[in-house]
């Protein structure tokens, strides 16, 4: 039998937190191995702001588009678009994003191994066996083994890590996200726009989410999430498809997965494992990104891993949900009141839909998307939003 291979990490998950998590630690000269496996794309819209940008590197190459605007558009077809002054959020394919990253980590170090996470089971010493089917094995039953001091797991919405490892791993909460990706049309309607990101409030093409109509260059993401498992989210983007002019362009592909509603209370075993990314439930309430929470969770997983390794001390895991809770936790609980209130009727939605109009929100709504922080520099433009939003709560204000 061959010696079971050794490493600092085993990082379960390639995408976004995973490879970052993977790319930190190996550059720091861990032994690094991460576990993808493959064909395994999420339903995205794609967008990442400039932030995301330039914390993590991102060459322009990776770029399918640039949107400069964003259009609202309301149940009754209200339209509003709010410009991205000065700057744009970008868009990315995630198939080529995600392998990008991955490749990143081998470029800095890192092993990549392609396989199927099964289980942890532990070594006489207590130390972590990382169970996997690797992507070669065709017969059932064939695991690797690889020890491990520390494990990662960033295998996305219901982790089988966080399940197997995770104290209330299993109580997690989702939204089912569902999208097509399309052939921008040559002919493009006037509701296509290669610069703009069109958003749906209408309670048909989502109750308790919205639909998306996003850029990617030649391609589009057109789709929906909810959190009602007896609405039909391809019935939604149907819809969606229809009501964007889009119903005609070819489909190049169909994915669906589900999106975690909030970050889990706990994201460590309290000996050796830790979870980030959708794996921890860091996606924004109400907006649903993304990206870039899961690879600053990534980094802070990646952190807290350093500091773990070095003390032997466990409780330093623990630092990753206090230190992302603490950058973050705020506008999650912001967003979440937000998508709670905002997204319950169509009454509602086209209240908010008007309250977009207003200057003041939309400029510092793109503060916070583009900086990642709730903008205190304006105190006066925070007090009268907070009274357009309290007229417009008691249906004072004109829709």
């Amino acid at each position: 039998m061959s010696a079971i291979r050794s490493f600092d990490v085993v990082v379960v998950g390639g995408g976004p937190a995973g490879a970052t998590a993977a790319r930190d630690l190996a550059a720091l000269g861990k032994r690094v191995l991460l576990l993808d496996r493959d064909g395994r794309i999420k339903p995205c819209g794609g967008a990442i702001p400039p932030r995301l940008i330039k914390d993590f590197e991102i060459p322009d190459h990776l770029l399918v588009a640039k949107a400069r605007c964003a259009r609202m558009i309301s149940p009754s077809d209200v339209r509003v678009d709010i410009p991205i002054e000065g700057g744009f959020v970008g868009m990315v394919d995630r198939d080529v994003f995600d392998e990008w990253l991955r490749e990143r980590a081998v470029a800095a170090g890192a092993e990549r191994e392609r396989g199927v996470f099964e289980r942890i089971d532990r070594d006489t010493d207590g130390a972590a066996l990382v169970r996997y089917a690797p992507r070669e094995s065709h017969r059932a039953g064939e695991l690797q083994t690889v020890r491990a001091r520390c494990v990662i797991g960033a295998d996305g919405a219901r982790s089988a890590v966080a399940r197997q490892e995770i104290p209330g791993a299993d109580k997690g909460k989702f939204v089912f996200a569902y999208h097509e990706i399309i052939e921008t049309p040559h002919s493009a309607p006037e509701a296509v726009d290669p610069s703009r990101c069109d958003v749906y409030y209408r309670g048909a093409l989502s109750p308790d989410f919205y639909g998306w109509v996003f850029p990617h260059g030649p391609s589009m993401s057109v789709g929906t999430g909810s959190a009602d498992k007896g609405f039909s989210l391809r019935g939604g983007v149907a819809d969606l498809r229809r009501a964007a002019g889009l119903a005609a362009a070819k489909t190049l592909r169909r994915e669906g997965a589900p999106i975690p509603l909030k970050p889990l209370p706990r994201w460590e075993n309290g000996k050796d494992v830790v979870i980030c990314g959708d794996a921890a439930g860091v996606v924004a309430p109400a907006s649903g990104e993304g990206i870039y929470y899961a690879m600053a969770c990534g980094r802070m997983a990646g952190e807290a891993v350093a500091e773990f390794l070095q003390s032997g001390d466990a409780r330093a895991l623990r630092l990753a949900r206090k230190r992302f809770m603490k950058a973050h936790g705020r506008v999650f609980w912001v967003l979440g009141i937000m998508q709670h209130f905002w997204y319950s009727s169509d009454k509602r939605r086209e209240r908010f839909v008007s309250i977009c109009k207003d200057r003041d929100v939309q400029q510092l709504t793109f503060d916070a998307y583009m900086n990642k922080e709730l903008v205190r520099a304006k105190p006066m433009a925070h007090v009268r939003i907070f009274f357009k939003d309290m007229a417009h709560l008691l249906g004072l204000a004109r829709v």
